[in-house]
């Protein structure tokens, strides 16, 4: 087992977008104020989280949808001002061009202020959406009333505002656009402008109203096909993004259950070491041992793993608070990854790892303690995969660290190859176990970076963890150094996790 120590801390300080998954995660198995009862937020429930990343979707998908309203009208002023022109001076049909073109003008001009609007980045609501409907409704009433009302085989459009309402508002707002186009409908068909365009649908094609008719046509299937399919698009990336943001939710609330359990057991696992190391101890002392050295050498090696099982305890309770902790220290890149090296071998000396550092030019970082252990977690699977050689490559690429763990081993099964990251994946067969490499790519997840894993044609896998070079620079860190190391909400600071996993 390896001690995941200051995981959460990481989260925290990092300013994760998902700081706030883990946050508010631990109000479900915690009894703080305002922490919902376990009848009414189930296990695993994230409802709170994923309402908060819901809204930050739908904000993007707005963006998106009111991008393609902007491209829609300026296509329909295009197409407005070519129509209104055919119309007078190709087909001789008397219209208010005037009055007709300072409408479409004055569309051109709020469809430019919404486009403005867009750089704004801020996030566009039902509201937006629904006000810009309301105006193309609006001078597509206006625009007819001048043509001829129901008279214009233009009228038909309505059916496009209709179904672009369906598609982008809330319930309530489609229903008020589906009032407003009917309300315009029929005010239409009691006062329209007169219209000099007969109705001799006996002519098929050679009339001029059944062409308006095909042309109407055409323009609604076409732009129903070409603009409703990006709207689609832009909806099903919606949800899958809000798929993926769920299940990272979930996740995250695992890692906080695993946590908070963590802590209890390091509190329950006290006081039975303190038990095994006095009687060790007295057991050290007391003649049928201390006549016998083979019987010695084991008590030696009993009290050396009881003094093992009580410092990692010790570190769970340090970690998450309960005793004092040390705050992350400055280091370079070389001079973290030589002590990180030394160290696991020294706890580990039936290992052979090769280490090669071809990172360049040292750089300041911070060492934090959980991208220690994410690390000897992957370098524990190579070793477990391949006691006989395991290999190191650091190396700098463009602004991130990019870390290579080789084995030698019989490589990655592909299922877990394709659901690398996900918990309880392990080819080993016990309980319990693919937590490490789950962990693992959180943390890199967590620092803005990557943990990605692959079978190496000549045998072996290799792990690959790529961390961008300013989550660990010192300057991203200094703006933290106010905030107290511990807080009482991290629940994960202690976790531990198994260092076997796949390879």
């Amino acid at each position: 087992m390896y001690k995941s120590a200051g995981y959460f801390e990481t989260i925290r300080r990092r300013k994760s977008p998902y700081t706030g998954i883990i946050m508010k995660s631990t109000t479900t198995f915690t009894a703080g104020a305002g922490a919902s009862p376990a009848s009414e937020r189930p296990p695993g429930s994230s409802l709170p989280i994923v309402a908060d990343l819901q809204t930050d979707l739908d904000s993007a998908t707005g963006r998106k949808n009111m991008q393609q309203l902007v491209l829609l009208r300026w296509i329909a002023v295009l197409g407005q001002i070519a129509t209104i022109g055919a119309a007078h001076f190709l087909f001789r049909i008397p219209l208010p061009v005037d009055i007709m073109l300072a409408l479409v003008l004055g569309l051109a001009v709020f469809n430019a202020v919404s486009e403005l609007r867009l750089k704004t980045r801020r996030p566009v609501t039902n509201t937006e959406l629904f006000i810009a409907l309301l105006v193309d409704v609006g001078t597509l009433t206006a625009l007819l009333y001048f043509s001829g009302g129901t008279a214009n085989p233009f009228v038909f459009l309505y059916l496009l505002q209709i179904t672009l309402g369906a598609v982008l508002l809330q319930r309530r707002s489609t229903w008020i656009i589906l009032g407003v186009t009917l309300a315009g409908f029929a005010g239409l068909s009691l006062t329209p402008w007169p219209l000099d365009l007969p109705m001799d649908h006996h002519l098929g094609l050679a009339s001029p109203y059944v062409q308006g008719l095909l042309l109407c046509f055409t323009l609604n299937a076409a732009l129903i096909v070409v603009f409703f399919k990006r709207i689609d698009r832009n909806l099903r990336s919606h949800d899958a993004r809000l798929a993926a943001l769920r299940q990272r939710a979930a996740e995250e609330e695992h890692i906080v259950r695993m946590g908070l359990l963590a802590s209890g057991a390091a509190h329950e696992l006290g006081t039975p070491l303190s038990t095994l190391a006095v009687i060790l101890g007295d057991w050290q002392h007391m003649s049928p041992f201390t006549d016998d050295p083979e019987l010695q050498q084991e008590i030696h090696e009993m009290q050396a793993q009881v003094l093992r099982c009580k410092s990692i305890v010790s570190g769970i309770l340090m970690s998450a608070g309960e005793t004092r902790g040390d705050s992350p220290i400055q280091t370079t890149v070389l001079d973290f990854l030589e002590q990180l090296v030394t160290e696991w071998q020294s706890s580990r000396p039936a290992s052979r790892l090769v280490y090669h550092n071809q990172f360049g030019n040292d750089l300041r970082i911070i060492s934090d303690s959980a991208i220690k252990q994410m690390l000897c977690n992957v370098l524990d699977n190579a070793l477990e995969a391949s006691p006989a050689w395991q290999h190191l490559a650091a190396r700098r690429q463009n602004d991130n660290l990019v870390l290579t763990v080789s084995d030698a081993g019989p490589g990655f099964d592909p299922d877990i190859l394709s659901q690398l990251g996900k918990p309880y994946q392990s080819s080993k067969g016990r309980p319990g176990g693919g937590l490490g490499l789950f962990l693992s790519v959180n943390v890199a997840r967590t620092l803005g970076g990557s943990l990605t894993a692959r079978n190496l044609a000549s045998g072996g896998a290799a792990v690959t963890v790529m961390l961008p070079l300013a989550s660990l620079s010192v300057a991203d860190d200094e703006d933290d150094t106010n905030e107290s190391p511990h807080d009482g909400s991290s629940a994960l600071a202690g976790l531990r996790y198994s260092s076997g996993d796949g390879s």
